[in-house]
C-alpha cells in the first residue's frame, strides 16, 4: 500500500481539522470531523500524486513522522499498485513505446495505467509489472 503520513491541526477558529501532507510541498484539505478529514486526506494525497504522475516527475518518499497530529493514510489497493507501477517504470528507464509493445497495448493506451482515477483491469497492472521484471504480490490482513 502506499502510505503517507499526514499532519491532522485542529482549527481552533472553524473547528474540525486542516490537513496537510508534509512530503509534498503545497496541497491542503480539511474537515469538520475526523472520519471527514481522513477521507478529504485521501481524495488531496490521490490528486497530489496524480499531478506529478502527469507531469512526469518523481513521488517524494512518505518520510517518518511522529507526534500526536499525525496519522497515516493510504491509497486503496489498485491506486497503490498503479503508483508502484509508475515508480518501478520510471526506475527501468524504459520508454513508454517499450512498454506498451511488450504488454500487447496501444502507447496511447499506457498512460490510463498510470492514471489513479481509472479503473484499469488488474490483470494488465501485472502484465505490466511482468514486462519491467517485477512482480505483484497481494498480502491480506487484518483490520485494526
Amino acid at each position: 500500500m502506499v502510505i503517507y503520513p499526514a499532519r491532522f491541526d485542529p482549527d481552533r477558529k472553524a473547528g474540525g481539522f486542516v490537513v496537510t501532507f508534509p512530503a509534498f510541498r503545497y496541497g491542503v484539505t480539511q474537515g469538520d470531523t475526523l472520519e471527514e478529514a481522513t477521507e478529504m486526506a485521501q481524495d488531496l494525497l490521490e490528486g497530489l500524486i496524480s499531478d506529478l504522475i502527469e507531469s512526469g516527475d518523481d513521488l517524494p518518499r512518505p518520510g517518518k513522522r511522529r507526534g500526536r497530529h499525525y496519522r497515516l493514510v493510504a491509497l486503496p489497493a489498485l491506486q497503490s499498485a498503479k503508483v508502484e507501477l509508475y515508480e518501478a517504470f520510471r526506475a527501468s528507464g524504459m520508454r513508454k513505446a517499450d512498454l506498451a509493445r511488450r504488454i500487447g497495448i496501444p502507447k496511447s493506451n499506457l498512460d490510463r495505467l498510470f492514471e489513479l482515477n481509472h479503473q484499469s483491469r488488474f490483470g494488465l497492472i501485472e502484465a505490466a509489472f511482468s514486462a519491467l521484471n517485477k512482480q505483484i504480490w497481494v498480502e491480506v490482513r487484518g483490520a485494526a
